[in-house]
């Protein structure tokens, strides 16, 4: 598509002009409606796509998502940007953690979607053939849910093809949040561009329901500084940050619907076989134990004491 006019479904915005507006198309039959910006700039560059509510509770990253959608524009910008800050409208709403209440999935599980499938899955399809693939460059903005909290991080997948691969952990390293994690999450956003071709990070910042201006900054930052080394707006290829880069993104599940009680916070490092706390009854018995299966960080660690079987419970780095 000619970059003079960007067109998002029914919005568009020629070269010069930012657009905000609504798109509505139909799931299950029902109108379905999906806030964004379309920002053209004045000159030529490249093309970005933001994105963020897909995890509609992980509010630091949606701040920072329409932070830049309201902030950016077009005499400032060499190129074309779409930001969506929420995907997962529904959700949003209802404050729903890691589901759609639509059709009780997890949308970061179903993309590139399916026009055919559940609410979930047509909602990932749209969003995937309307504004992913419009990508030259691909964030998705994250964070820990209502009951999770994190250390900062950033997460790329390697597909195999390495120009993709190359320019992804590039990107990962210029948004400047010091944890680079690999890894691949069937159905996320992030591999389904990255298969399709598509340089994608997902960035993670914030939890618990709480946007502080130091995580909503970590995302604004992160944003700032790859399109400044994209070449799209002004202030020259920012300094490299120090980073710690993440081969292995290993999750621990309860077994059980019961009690969790976490012996280790984020950000603390930890020791293979090392005991992480434990999933308890209502009498207080030990039903499991989470054991450490690797040194490593904890990234990202659930803090409710309410926990379903097959929830996660924490996430180490190794």
């Amino acid at each position: 598509m000619s970059q003079q006019i960007l067109k998002v479904g029914s919005l568009s915005a020629a070269r010069g002009e930012k657009v905000f507006g609504v798109n509505e198309f139909l799931v299950h039959g029902q109108p379905y409606r999906l806030p964004m910006w379309l920002i053209n700039g004045t000159e030529g560059g490249p093309s970005l796509v933001v994105t963020a509510g897909v995890h509609a509770a992980e509010y630091a990253s949606i701040a920072a998502a329409l932070e830049l959608g309201r902030g950016l524009e077009p005499h400032t910008l060499r190129g074309r940007v779409i930001v969506v800050p929420v995907i997962d409208m529904p959700a949003f709403t209802a404050r729903s953690i890691y589901i759609c209440p639509l059709d009780g999935k997890n949308p970061n599980r179903v993309f590139p979607g399916n026009p055919n499938g559940t609410a979930s899955e047509q909602i990932a399809d749209w969003v995937f053939r309307n504004v992913i693939s419009q990508a030259e460059y691909y964030v998705d903005l994250h964070g820990g849910d209502l009951n999770e909290a994190l250390v900062p991080f950033t997460i790329f997948f390697r597909t195999g093809n390495k120009g993709v691969d190359e320019t992804s952990l590039e990107m990962a390293k210029v948004f400047g949040i010091h944890f680079l994690v690999c890894s691949e999450t069937p159905g996320s956003t992030f591999c389904a561009a990255s298969r399709a071709g598509i340089p994608s990070i997902l960035a993670e910042s914030g939890g618990q329901g709480i946007w502080t201006p130091e995580h909503v900054a970590d995302h604004t930052r992160g944003l700032n500084r790859l399109m400044r080394h994209l070449g799209m707006i002004s202030g020259g290829a920012p300094q490299p940050a120090p980073l710690t880069l993440l081969e292995r993104f290993l999750w621990l599940r309860s077994e059980h619907t019961a009690l969790w009680y976490p012996a280790i916070a984020v950000n603390d490092k930890v020791k293979t076989g090392q005991n992480l706390g434990c999933v308890k009854d209502y009498e207080g018995r030990v039903l499991q134990t989470a054991i450490s299966p690797a040194d490593g960080v904890v990234l990202f660690i659930v803090t409710s004491l309410a926990i379903n079987q097959t929830d996660p419970l924490l996430a180490v780095g190794a």
